[in-house]
């Protein structure tokens, strides 16, 4: 089985993130980037499929600035082949639309069975990628998934629904796949071994060429969350506190 895994470069959301006063946007002028985290996931799913049922994972990004060293451990973590999407300026972001439409261009010449990807991103949470992906190539499309097995040479989807309910989705490949949860967690490589495939292995870079893109969903305003009322700290003995609350219920009219 011939995998490829789509990854994409997200905003650590461990840094502090400012709005662009001029165009009332992210300000990416100092953003540092990492993969988005069901990327990963995916990734992980793949290599599973791989180890358990032979084949090939590719790793596909776009050259968003600093993905090498991504890559580089995609390779140590068992991925047999990465490329990097070069040839336009990505830094200030790009659409998931015109992301699905780039990824469309490198993808029809590079023929598989099986085509991965999270099924969000933290920078939207929209899950469009891969669906948008999937009406451009033709190919079904099911989203968070947790599990993939293949029977009776077809593949099997188990997704995930709200309220805790799991359906196994039956699907005739090649088919795209939005992932919720890897089978078992991303798998963690030493720094040696990222250093040995930096020495071994090499990125293959493909031009991203002309993405057509018909319509798009443009971010008008971003803007932090606005800060609310502080808490009220209620001190005193056990009978203080509960008279306070009382009074306050009543306030409120939570309680007569």
């Amino acid at each position: 089985m011939n995998i490829v895994v789509l990854i994409k470069f997200v905003p650590d959301l461990v840094e502090d993130l400012e709005i662009d006063a001029s165009t009332s946007l992210l300000d990416r002028s100092f953003l540092r980037l990492i993969p988005n985290e069901l990327d990963e996931h995916a990734l992980e799913e793949a290599i599973l499929l791989k180890e358990r049922l032979g084949g090939t994972v590719t790793a596909i990004t776009v050259d968003f600035g600093d993905v090498d060293e991504t890559l580089f451990t995609a390779v140590a973590k068992g991925t047999d082949r990465v490329v990097k999407i070069t040839g336009e300026d990505f830094s200030q972001g790009v659409s998931n639309e015109k992301l699905a439409a780039i990824f469309q261009g490198v993808l029809a010449d590079l023929p598989c069975d099986l085509i991965l990807t999270g099924t969000q991103a933290v920078d939207d949470l929209d899950g469009f990628v891969g669906a948008l992906l999937a009406e451009r190539l033709g190919l079904p499309y099911v989203g968070y998934v947790t599990k993939i097995d293949v029977q009776d040479g077809k593949l099997v989807a188990r997704k995930e629904y709200p309220g805790g309910l799991n359906a196994d989705i039956e699907i005739s490949g090649p088919a795209v796949l939005g992932i919720q949860a890897a089978e078992k967690p991303p798998r963690y490589v030493v720094t040696s071994k990222v250093m040995e495939a930096m020495k071994k292995a090499s990125i293959d870079e493909q031009e991203a060429g002309e993405a057509s893109v018909e319509a798009e969903l443009p971010v008008q305003r971003m803007s932090l969350p606005e800060t609310g009322a502080r808490a009220e700290m209620i001190e005193g003995s056990a009978a203080d506190v509960a008279a306070a609350l009382l009074k306050l219920f009543r306030e409120r009219g939570v309680l007569a």
